[in-house]
């Protein structure tokens, strides 16, 4: 680690950040960050440019900031003057051109080029209008072959549906090099899940047993006890599925199910997954009527920004399977919802019971399957279930766990959370744990039967008690 502090430090960077007054700012980007201001994995020569429409002065800039500021650490007032501001619309080039004047400066302030990093965080339906005033500028041309590179980060969901994936995709193509894209999957960052192909890979005794002759289902979810809360007017664009299932389920899904790479290196990762979720099976109306089911919570339609008559969905289950001869016959469940009784983020894998099984009688599978759960949130790591005589003068079986926790593992050392990892993996210029154009495309064409279907009303929206 203290070797990737040390090549951060000689990196002069500037952050720019588009929806830097947002609420995604606030929650995810501010607080992270200035964690990675706090544990010296930041830039020697850095800073950051906020670009939004609202027209604040750098001193009100900072002034938002810190309301909005995260209450614990020190060194807040030598982070904020990391801080400058740009006013402007996102559809306008001469908002550009002054950004243009800003960067100029701070190069000149620096003495060197220094390396542009563009963060989108803004609703998808701006990334057309940045994508193309950048290039118009020149702002993502590196000042030389030597020196100031540029890269953009574009926050999922990568479009709204495959069609408009795929005029992005054409877009970008045409404008900058796959080398200066990195598309985020912030869930490809936790530590249980970029643990996956080690874990698989790194430990011979589950990989034979790793398929459909032993495997019964293998079950995805991500829940969570919040509701919309203040993101009503871009979530209501979206909807649970486009929000968390087009992208953190599938590319869970992927690790969890693809063959070997080759090797470790970015490209023969991205083409393994590519695979999986190539295989997916497309789903009729008839299947999604079957296979799939959606609901909204009450008290959604009051969510501010959410439309009064709206139909997105909050929660959705969806069983799907692939078309491969190892998964043949494996059902995947992928379920996703908000204001649950619970906050659960997991991969559990039940495995098949044994033909011969004399403490299996009386009960069913799923009391004597074994399961392996890759286990998100709460209590981040991994866990097998196993099934062990009780003590005592009596025969009688019980279910215990082995378990790995990364937080009592790993007190003292600094673990990165996933949005720190992945601003120090752009900085770095290292994409593995972002996405291609081609697995994106791929998720969108899974994804759309579905939404299709639900937009036909082939599956009832049905309303639940929010927890």
């Amino acid at each position: 680690m203290r070797s990737v502090e040390n090549a951060l430090k000689n990196f002069p960077t500037v952050l720019i950040i588009f929806g830097a007054t947002g609420d995604f700012m606030e929650r995810k980007l501010l607080p992270a960050i200035f964690d990675l201001h706090q544990k010296g994995f930041l830039p020697t020569l850095f800073r950051v440019i906020g670009f939004a429409k609202e027209n604040l002065t750098e001193v009100e800039y900072r002034s938002w900031l810190r309301k909005n500021f995260p209450k614990r650490g020190k060194r807040k007032k030598d982070f904020l003057q990391k801080f400058t501001y740009q006013a402007g619309l996102f559809e306008e080039i001469a908002s550009y051109e002054e950004l243009g004047k800003k960067l100029g400066f701070i190069d000149g302030r620096f003495r060197v080029c220094a390396n542009k990093l563009f963060y989108l965080a803004v609703p998808p339906n701006y990334y057309e209008a940045i994508f193309q005033n950048l290039a118009k500028s020149g702002l993502t041309k590196p000042c030389s072959p030597e020196e100031g590179w540029t890269r953009v980060l574009v926050e999922k969901p990568f479009g709204e549906d495959l069609e408009k994936a795929k005029k992005l995709d054409k877009l970008l193509d045409n404008l900058f090099k796959e080398v200066q894209v990195y598309r985020i999957d912030h869930y490809l960052a936790k530590e249980t899940v970029s643990n996956l192909l080690v874990f698989r890979f790194a430990n011979s005794v589950f990989e034979h047993i790793w398929n459909r002759r032993f495997i019964e289902k293998i079950e995805i979810r991500l829940l969570e006890k919040e509701g919309v809360e203040n993101r009503g007017l871009f979530y209501d664009t979206l909807g649970a599925l486009r929000d968390v299932g087009q992208n953190h389920l599938l590319q869970m899904l992927a690790l969890v199910t693809i063959d070997a790479p080759l090797s470790l290196t970015v490209d023969d990762i991205r083409e393994k997954k590519l695979e999986i979720l190539q295989s997916l099976q497309k789903m009729t109306p008839k299947g999604v009527k079957a296979n799939t089911a959606r609901g909204q919570y009450q008290g959604y339609l009051q969510t501010p920004g959410v439309k009064p008559d709206s139909r997105r969905e909050t929660y959705f289950k969806i069983k799907t399977f692939l078309k491969n001869k190892k998964w043949k016959g494996v059902p995947f469940i992928l379920e996703s919802g908000k204001r649950m009784n619970q906050h659960l983020a997991e991969i559990k894998i039940t495995f098949k019971i044994g033909k011969y099984c004399p403490f299996c009688k009386g009960a069913g599978i799923e009391q004597h399957s074994n399961t392996l759960t890759f286990r998100i949130h709460p209590k981040e790591g991994i866990l097998f279930s196993f099934h062990s005589k009780k003590p005592g003068t009596k025969t009688t079986v019980e279910t215990r766990d082995l378990h790995f926790f990364y937080e009592e593992s790993y007190q003292k050392q600094k673990l990165l959370p996933d949005y720190e990892k992945l601003l120090v993996d752009a900085f770095l210029g290292d994409q593995t744990l972002f996405l291609s154009t081609k697995e994106i495309l791929a998720c969108w064409g899974f994804i759309d039967p579905i939404l299709r279907a639900w937009q036909k009303n082939a599956v009832p929206l049905k309303v639940y008690k929010a927890r």
